[in-house]
């Protein structure tokens, strides 16, 4: 999805370089010098500037309905933010959350913004073209709805006080109807909004607003009062999206503007919302504060670190010990070298400072900023937390450093005509912070901070610019430079103690890439593999990740990682041994039988470690192919001494003698090493068996009775994405289960397929297990930890069974083939390394599976339809493999009568799913690919909700 986003003139020129986002997904431009264009005229010059940019393809308004994205105002001069008014807002580096897992350790807040807008868009209906939002907040719901309310405008809304009302703008809704906007206003009185609340609910505007493309090219119209705008070649004019186009929107609007007035509005009011504002210095610390503490839960927080206060805030820097104390709050630090001979208080914001050996005392309320500039000065500025920077200089109610700035001045001897002041100029234009070239006079800093010393004479010889020019002359790379040193600086600090620290819970595949670069070793100390699992599991796969990308020897390093979670694995396997003891006839045959599962949503959630670390959420169906459940199993006792194997549908066979025939079941090329494995986990080897075992297999066996013969039918193409290999696994272990006496119930069967393919090293999720054993359609969710035993939410399956709908559903064998172990070990290997991608993606698929359950609850059939395509989006964005050119050229055509299809597990072949949009399209979908098959192997294939599951049964 393509973002645009306005910035000052300096960041824009090197926005790409500044933060690597770069074309297409995203587009940078400024506001024109000199102009003021206000939100409605600066999102029209933004998108002009994007449709110019992308070589005029067609007519201006035109390409406006026509295109769709995210826009993001992040321009203006930061007056209340001085620190970061030269990089912008939007660049501010924020702290990782110590609740969250996945994030950059160099995050800004515009890498925070952006997901829930992406969010927001993605739920948006197609009339809505446009996303406009502020680049100084920050948004946070717990839940979107499936989809967002149709209208040419619609706007997001949290509920808030009336004193926070005044501050804002207020949408007022109808009591009956909270999604219909009656009208707004921009920050109403306390009087006002006691009114209105008779009859209306309100709602505070969090500046996130959808426009429609009839919606723009109204807005388009009131940024150009003269002919030839529309077409690039008259200047936008200026024209305040909130402030003018938002009074005359609703049913009775405030504002007359009859093609405003027009316009259909809507309102969301954000479930949980919660808004953070990063617009002043308190802001910043409060908002981070907040964001901090969003979870309390010490469950679910990944570093025991205690600081001596919770809103001091370090980052990229180097600080002196024993600079903070309990005694102390509201502190921001970034980008600083702070010695041992400084002295802080309490509410500051501190950046830029280079690396000094300076004594200084920062009073209480001061906030200091180091800038460097295009000529090679530096630029020191002083201010108070709370100053606007706003104002007339000789003007007794300008403050400056939290005091009127003519009082600043006399306390320091100087004067406004000594300066070359007017009286007249604002404060953000006065040219008050002294420029260095070369070594920063520390004293003078001390004599701006407290008027301690007699430097006013060297400060008025000294070049002084305005916090304006500041702005304009910063030099940005040399900023980034400087951040970027003290970052890497501290990485092996970070390393060393990351038992107390963020270290385990950033996404570690990109921190990988920033210790790869340095020179620095990786730490000595490891995590203990007994007490602290999933830390040694990261810790080793960032040693392998950092190894890699320095070309050494990496492999023993993520076998580590993978071995770890294997052995954790079996352990509880171990620790739960069982005797297996003869239960059938010599004449009875145990016969188990299982539908394979269609995974319709959450595939992948359910995969270790993520669902031990998150739980899994998963929705699929178990079905049976052509009439039978296609995976069946057949134990009986031998006469013969041994245990003899067979593939009915391979034709092989294989006779095990010996301990170490069956403890060959590692090699993943064996045809029976699942039997093999099966067979260990029920006691047939000593490590799994209770009590003492006997010395041999043949005497094993003879203690136990009889030989062993088992026979194994896979009535479905290897590769088919149905979850066979798992659903035979649960299948063979219900057999024996049955056959040895361990009365294990579905879930004791499906916890043992998890440690069965563990013990193959071939991995795998819970899903496919539990999918086939357990009947029908349903929901499976576990919560994080060891024990991964889904509790099972059976759903209303009319859908896959009315006649009206399910000759819609369509199963078909592609022919093609894919193995996924390797696609599981890639995806493995994100979850080990926090990768914010897959994080990302898995958290979307999560909610996905929670949406569809709904939407089966609800019987809708378009609803399923919308969520299996969905899956398979979002399969896609997991692993690019999942769609082969293979697969698109089956795909391709199908789409006018297709309403939604995946391929089923890891994708890239097997059998594909789709769901036709009636029963017309399904019969064209059958005819197209009768005559166009992809190969002599793909075909239809008959499907059926199975009722039953895993059966047992004995003749």
């Amino acid at each position: 999805m393509q973002k645009l986003i306005s910035l000052s003139p300096s960041v824009a020129d090197q926005f790409t370089e500044l933060t690597g986002k770069a074309s297409p997904e995203w587009f940078c431009t400024h506001d024109p010098a000199g102009s003021k264009l206000g939100s409605g005229g600066g999102t029209i010059h933004l998108l002009r500037e994007a449709w110019a940019s992308a070589g005029r393809k067609g007519d201006f308004p035109e390409w406006i309905e026509r295109e769709k994205g995210i826009l993001l105002h992040a321009g203006g001069q930061s007056r209340r933010l001085p620190g970061y008014a030269a990089e912008g807002k939007a660049l501010i580096p924020v702290p990782v959350f110590r609740w969250s897992t996945g994030q950059r350790i160099n995050q800004t807040l515009l890498d925070l913004q952006v997901p829930f807008l992406e969010q927001v868009m993605e739920t948006a209906g197609e009339d809505s073209r446009w996303l406009i939002a502020s680049g100084d907040v920050m948004l946070h719901a717990d839940r979107l709805p499936a989809s967002l309310p149709s209208a040419d405008v619609v706007c997001l809304g949290i509920w808030g006080e009336p004193e926070q009302a005044t501050r804002h703008g207020v949408f007022f809704t109808p009591r009956n109807d909270p999604e219909s906007l009656s009208f707004m206003l921009q920050k109403p009185t306390l009087d006002e909004i006691r009114n209105c609340a008779r009859d209306h609910y309100f709602l505070l505007d969090v500046g996130v607003w959808l426009l429609s493309g009839r919606a723009m090219r109204v807005l388009l119209e009131r940024c150009f009062t003269s002919s030839g705008g529309e077409s690039g070649n008259s200047p936008v004019e200026a024209y305040d999206l909130y402030g003018d186009f938002g009074p005359a929107l609703g049913m009775n609007p405030h504002r007359k503007d009859e093609e405003v007035n027009a316009l259909s509005s809507a309102i969301l009011p954000l479930e949980g919302g919660e808004f953070y504002h990063f617009g002043s210095g308190p802001d910043l610390i409060e908002s981070t504060l907040r964001l901090q503490n969003r979870i309390i839960d010490q469950r679910q927080l990944s570093t025991t670190n205690i600081k001596p206060h919770p809103s001091m805030f370090v980052q990229n820097s180097f600080l002196g010990k024993g600079l903070l104390s309990e005694k102390q709050s509201q502190i921001w630090v970034e980008n600083s070298h702070l010695g041992a001979n400084w002295s802080l208080d309490s509410e500051h914001v501190i950046t830029g400072i280079p690396e000094n050996d300076w004594s200084l005392s920062v009073p209480a309320g001061l906030c200091l900023d180091c800038v460097p500039l295009k000529d090679g000065g530096r630029v020191v500025r002083v201010y108070g937390i709370r100053d606007p920077f706003r104002g007339p200089v000789g003007d007794e109610q300008t403050l400056y450093a939290g005091v009127s700035f003519n009082s600043w001045l006399i306390s320091r001897g100087i004067s406004l005509e000594e300066l070359g002041l007017d009286p007249s100029t604002d404060l953000q234009e006065a040219a008050i912070f002294p420029v260095f070239k070369g070594e920063i006079d520390s004293t003078i800093l001390q004599w701006l901070l407290t008027g301690e010393g007699d430097c006013a004479n060297a400060y008025k010889d000294l070049r002084r610019i305005s916090a304006e020019t500041i702005s304009r002359d910063a030099d940005l790379p040399a900023i980034k430079e400087q951040r970027d040193a003290f970052l890497t600086s501290s990485l092996p600090l970070l390393a060393k103690h990351a038992d107390r620290s963020v270290f385990y819970q950033v996404d570690l595949e990109h921190l990988a890439g920033l210790y790869a670069e340095s020179e620095f070793s990786l730490p000595e100390a490891r995590p203990d593999e007994e007490r602290e699992l999933f830390k040694f599991i990261r810790d080793a796969m960032f040693r392998a990740c950092v190894l890699k990308r320095r070309n050494k020897n990496w492999e023993n390093e993520e076998e580590a990682a993978f071995a770890a979670l294997r052995t954790a694995l079996i352990k509880s396997a171990k620790s739960d041994p069982v005797r297996p003891a003869l239960d059938c006839l010599e004449d009875q045959i145990i016969w188990a039988r299982s539908p394979v599962r269609l995974d319709l949503a959450g595939g992948w959630t359910d995969t270790p470690p993520y669902c031990f670390l998150n739980g899994g959420k998963v929705v699929n169906v178990a079905v049976e192919l052509n009439g039978q459940p296609p995976i069946q199993v057949f134990v009986r006792p031998r006469r013969e001494g041994g245990i003899k194997i067979r593939s009915i549908d391979l034709g092989i066979s294989e006779e095990l003698y010996t301990y170490d025939d069956l403890r060959s079941y590692a090699d993943l090329g064996s045809g029976f090493a699942i039997a093999k494995a099966a067979l260990a986990l029920c006691g047939f080897l000593p490590e799994f068996h209770s009590g003492k075992c006997p010395d041999t297999l043949e005497e094993f066996l003879r203690n136990f009775g009889s030989g062993i013969e088992i026979s194994l039918l896979c009535a479905v193409p290897k590769g088919s994405g149905l979850g066979t290999s798992s659903i035979l696994s649960a299948t063979l272990l219900g057999a024996l289960s049955e056959l040895c006496q361990l009365g294990w119930n579905h879930y004791i069967i499906g916890q043992r397929v998890l440690v069965l393919e563990q013990m193959l090293t071939s991995g795998g999720g819970w899903q496919d297990q539990f999918g086939g054993i357990c009947r029908g359609l349903k929901y499976l969710d576990t919560a994080a930890g060891l024990d991964q035993s889904p509790k099972v939410h059976w759903l209303d399956d009319h859908l896959f069974t009315d006649p009206s709908a399910q000759p819609n559903i369509l199963l078909y064998y592609t022919g093609i083939t894919r193995v996924a172990k390797n696609v599981l070990g890639e995806i493995v290997r994100g979850m080990f390394l926090n990768s914010q991608h897959r994080l990302r993606v898995l958290e979307k698929i999560g909610k996905n599976a929670l949406r569809l359950q709904a939407s089966l609850q609800e019987g809708s059939y378009e609803d399923l339809a919308a969520s299996v395509d969905r899956s398979w989006q979002l399969n896609q964005a997991l692993d690019s493999g999942t769609n082969t050119p293979e697969i698109e050229g089956i795909l391709k055509g199908l789409e006018p009568w297709m309403a939604g299809c995946k391929l089923l597990g890891a994708g890239g072949g097997g059998y594909l799913l789709m769901l036709a949009k009636d029963s017309s399209a399904a019969q064209k979908i059958k005819e197209h690919l009768s005559k166009n098959p992809p190969n002599p192997r793909a075909r239809f294939v008959d499907v059926a909700i199975s009722n039953e599951g895993l059966q047992v049964t004995r003749s």
